[in-house]
């Protein structure tokens, strides 16, 4: 196997976290709730909303626990059919199922983003709308929320993989009712697990923070005296909803919160990086990296392109081809049991959807990581990895052939 530069590993975590992680070790304080105030992590959801210019931010466990909190939140009956793309994680229809609804999926073209024709058609029979901006590719959020306003559909964005990325001066996780974000280790901020979830709705951060497992009166840690629209909401809810316990520990907290001022440069790294390598692979036959639409400023740690011209059976050569040469590619639609591929995902109610236009794009679709703290060398050998193995299976496809 070729030498490749290692794209799993996360950036350190931050020097300036130390001691603060050090003292809560020694103590054994790690609890949200312990503290009469300023607990790391009621810092990390203040200077979050901060960030992000909302009024209100949540954090809990994972960023699939902010979407099933979020679909809570919106009182949604007992089946009730929320909208998702068929191109997202399995986490994002579980959260749908979780919260006692039923996902309807609708179609990705070959950009990666929300067929809108299908999207139309399929929102008259929905209460509710995720839109997942899948490994960062954000659809169209302004003909998204036109039609989902009209109809008076809640929109609930899951920015898992978007923090930093702005749609028309807008940053991604505020144009929706609420927004999700993921600290998971592969995302732009890293605690291993973790999530928060943003909204300018008082009533709804209310219901979210009691249902996360704010019992008894812990909400009240939740706000200043100065703010009486959520002191009020909190009050309402108070004892009328069940507690599912989907906190984030202070440890994690103090670990999120290191790297917020990191952010702003791993966005500029992680663009120049992205769109250095899609330079260099748009120039191959055999691979080509969807524009990003006209609006989206991204935030990308990885990269996906779909292989132009090759068989199943060349495209499973190809990601072979390329594991030898020390970059892993996954195929969405290839790759064993994928999480992203939706026929995978057997505990959707009903009968699989057939969906052809997002099955032929996972067919085809290829990823590989590419995290911010690459150098131009590491970019240079991850792309030539990519162009020589497409070079090698297409050279032998034709040899065979003449």
């Amino acid at each position: 196997m070729s030498s490749a530069p290692n794209v799993y590993d996360a950036e350190p975590i931050p020097e300036t976290v130390r001691a603060e992680i050090d003292q809560m070790l020694q103590s054994g304080d790690l609890f949200r709730y312990t503290a009469p105030e300023n607990a790391p992590v009621a810092l990390l959801e203040r200077e979050f909303a901060e960030m992000m210019g909302t009024r209100y931010a949540l954090a809990v466990s994972s960023c699939s626990a902010a979407l099933f909190l979020s679909l809570k939140a919106l009182g949604l009956p007992r089946d009730a059919k929320v909208l998702i793309p068929a191109f997202t994680f399995a986490a994002v229809p579980s959260s749908v199922v979780h919260a006692d609804c039923i996902p309807v999926l609708c179609e990705v073209g070959d950009n990666y983003r929300i067929d809108m024709a299908d999207f139309e058609a399929k929102l008259n029979d929905v209460q509710a709308v995720i839109i997942s901006h899948m490994r960062g590719h954000t659809s169209d959020m302004d003909a998204i929320m036109a039609l989902c306003d009209a109809k008076g559909v809640p929109v609930v964005e899951d920015a898992a993989h978007s923090l930093g990325t702005v749609w028309g001066g807008r940053k991604v996780g505020t144009i929706g009712r609420v927004g999700c974000f993921s600290f998971q280790s592969y995302k732009l901020v890293n605690a291993g697990e973790g999530g928060i979830l943003i909204t300018d709705d008082a009533d709804l951060i209310a219901r979210t923070v009691i249902m996360s497992g704010a019992y008894e009166h812990n909400w009240a840690k939740h706000f200043t005296d100065t703010d009486d629209v959520l002191k009020a909401a909190f009050a309402k809810w108070q004892n009328q909803l069940p507690l599912y316990n989907l906190r984030l520990n202070n440890l994690s907290a103090a670990i999120i919160r290191s790297q917020l001022p990191e952010v702003a440069r791993r966005v500029t790294d992680g663009r120049a990086n992205h769109d250095y390598v899609a330079g260099r692979l748009n120039t191959s036959a055999w691979m080509q990296v969807p524009e990003k639409l006209a609006p989206e400023e991204r935030a990308p740690d990885s990269i996906q392109f779909n292989l132009v011209g090759l068989s199943e059976d060349e495209t499973r050569a190809f990601a072979v081809a390329a594991a030898e040469r020390g970059v892993k590619v996954q195929v969405f639609g290839l790759s064993a049991d994928n999480a992203r591929a939706f026929w995978n995902w057997q505990f959707l109610p009903g009968d699989t959807p057939t969906l052809p236009q997002t099955r032929a794009m996972l067919m085809k679709a290829c990823d590989a990581r590419l995290p911010a703290r690459l150098t131009k060398a590491d970019l240079d050998a991850v792309s030539d990895a990519l162009l020589r193995a497409a070079e090698d299976v297409m050279g032998r496809a034709q040899a065979y052939g003449t």
